[in-house]
């Protein structure tokens, strides 16, 4: 029966592909829209990956990344003093303004880094040494999005804040929400690049020592000295609930997957009802011959799950391939296909396929054999 089931789908071979290619497009669609959710909501957190810190103190109140909250010199001090830390230096984070030799402007992401230990450098330096950095006017420019700084090349100058910096390497760093390109220096150095203000320092890195894990020093910095402490990870979503919580991002790609999952859900209905009818006459003969229900249900299911696969793999190799051809969420195009997202996008095919078999199912199961003897 089964067999008989699967030659009755494949028979019509315009039916079968419009079902196939319904499938395929829903879940072209699902695939991609979750991986640019993905994507978009991952690259609010780079900054924090860019750095790659086992510990990060913060202001109590501070909600992402990319705000600016200063910290007294003297929690740096009492950071250091906490039991459990290993070592413990300051991290300035802040948006500053390039003049480039054209006369123009460019925001920038101005990293600053302790220059004893130049903990917080960049993940993989393409041209340079990090230990230029300890030059006069010395900056590491980012690859990604450097082409707003004109592309610069090791030697070249530009102004921050009326101050020359001059580039000394180029460092793989990864694109981030904002677009901005990134310039590390070290920590004094950048703070002459912005305005004057109290609190100049903005992040405290620290390390656990050996035989303390990482959550028990992070709970005695928050004991001791009032502030907020975080390891990677948690730094990292605290940035991306906040852009979650206080953007459109997941409004507007949320009702962008229900309308893909409404209109699949009809279209592949439709077209299941459309396949039941063209076909009621041999599941009349069938019925005639003695099959049961049960026997019935479970052709139309298996057909619909076997759309369902194929059309699955279809349509999540070229979603996939959007974001392979877009440079798998280092180039323009934010994309990030987590596993997660091909598991609950096989689910909700597997659903959307089952459900829209059953308007083909209720008609089967109304269906009369005496259909067959009818003109």
């Amino acid at each position: 029966m089964w067999r008989i089931g699967l030659k009755m789908l494949m028979g019509d071979r315009a039916k079968y592909f419009t079902l196939v290619g319904g499938v395929s497009v829903v879940v072209f669609l699902f695939v991609q829209q979750g991986s640019v959710f993905c994507g978009l909501i991952g690259r609010t957190a780079k900054p924090v990956e860019a750095i790659g810190a086992p510990i990060w103190v913060v202001d109590r109140n501070l909600q992402v990344v990319d705000e600016f909250k200063g910290l007294l010199d003297t929690d740096l001090l009492r950071v250091r003093s906490v039991e459990g830390v290993k070592w413990a230096v300051p991290l300035f984070i802040r948006q500053a303004q390039v003049r480039l030799p054209n006369g123009k402007f460019q925001a920038v992401r101005l990293v600053g880094i302790d220059s004893a230990t130049l903990v917080g450098r960049p993940p993989r330096l393409l041209e340079g040494n990090i230990e230029d950095l300890n030059a006069p006017d010395a900056v590491i420019v980012g690859r990604a999005e450097m082409e707003r700084l004109g592309s610069p090349k090791i030697g070249d100058t530009f102004e921050i804040n009326d101050r020359r910096a001059r580039v000394v390497g180029i460092a793989d760093v990864p694109r981030d929400f904002l677009s901005n390109p990134y310039l590390y220096t070290t920590f004094e150095r950048a703070v002459q690049y912005v305005p004057r203000e109290r609190k100049l320092m903005n992040y405290i890195l620290a390390a656990p020592k050996e035989g303390y894990t990482t959550q028990q020093v992070l709970e005695n910095i928050q004991r001791t000295t009032g502030l907020a402490a975080y390891d990677e990870d948690g730094m990292r979503w605290l940035t991306m609930n906040y852009y979650m919580r206080n953007t459109g991002i997941p409004v507007n790609i949320g009702i962008s997957v229900v309308l893909v999952f409404l209109v699949g859900m009809a279209v592949i209905g439709q077209t299941f009802y459309a396949f039941a009818l063209q076909n009621e006459k041999y599941f009349g003969a069938l019925k005639a011959m003695g099959a049961g229900s049960g026997t019935l249900v479970g052709m139309i299911v298996l057909q619909s799950i076997i759309v369902g696969l194929i059309g699955y793999g279809i349509g999540a190799g070229g979603g996939s391939l959007v974001g392979y051809l877009g440079g798998r969420g280092a180039g323009k195009l934010a994309f990030y296909t987590p596993y997660q997202l091909l598991i609950i996008s096989f689910a909700a095919t597997m659903l959307i396929c089952v459900l829209s078999s059953l308007l083909s199912i209720q008609r089967v199961l109304r269906l009369e054999p005496a259909v067959v003897f009818r003109g």
